[in-house]
């Protein structure tokens, strides 16, 4: 039950976090979920607790989601690459990533957790990037390393900055972007 009711807690703080950003308050969360604050407190410490948990709730889904990437039948290695560094689990497509520079700004040990989930847990793609370069679908010449290194760079500066915002792209879209520029390149064909 309190596995369970702590789901709900984070489910609500994603839906309150992207209305309010950083500014969300857990009677904002308790209103969402109509529960009392105390019920919220049985499960969570405090805001900087429920961000720590949040991180890894999401990650938690990222992960859960590329193994059905890997999993799904009929995709050619091309295609599971693509949709695995464009993965966002369905109820997350919509959430507001640009929200996370508050974050940074006023709980930098949460942001310093997002960035260490970005650089790691990286071994199924990786793995995939390897056997696409052995197909002959992805070029052999640029280390993999390489290719990783622009992609997560990518992603930490949609976090630290107004670029998505500048071109009035959602995270998703951004993302979906970057894996066409980085797997398509910017010549046009």
């Amino acid at each position: 039950m309190e596995k369970e009711l702590k789901e709900r807690i984070l489910e609500a703080t994603i839906v309150v976090f992207n209305k309010k950003g950083i500014k969300f308050t857990m009677d904002d969360i308790a209103s969402e979920l109509k529960v009392s604050k105390k019920t919220i407190y049985k499960v969570i410490d405090d805001k900087e607790a429920l961000f720590l948990d949040m991180v890894d709730f999401i990650f938690g889904k990222i992960k859960v989601s590329e193994n059905e990437v890997i999993d799904r039948p009929g995709l050619s290695t091309l295609d599971k690459i693509k949709a695995i560094l464009a993965v966002l689990p369905d109820g997350y497509r919509e959430l507001d990533f640009r929200q996370l520079v508050g974050v940074m700004q006023k709980y930098p040990q949460i942001y310093a957790e997002v960035q260490r989930r970005l650089e790691t847990g990286w071994e199924m793609t990786i793995a995939l990037i390897e056997q696409g370069k052995e197909e002959g679908v992805i070029r052999k010449d640029i280390p993999t390393r390489i290719i990783k290194h622009m992609y997560e760079a990518s992603l930490e500066h949609f976090l630290t900055s107004t670029a998505l915002e500048e071109t009035g792209m959602s995270y998703a879209e951004g993302l979906e972007t970057v894996v066409d520029v980085l797997l398509n390149g910017i010549q046009t064909k």
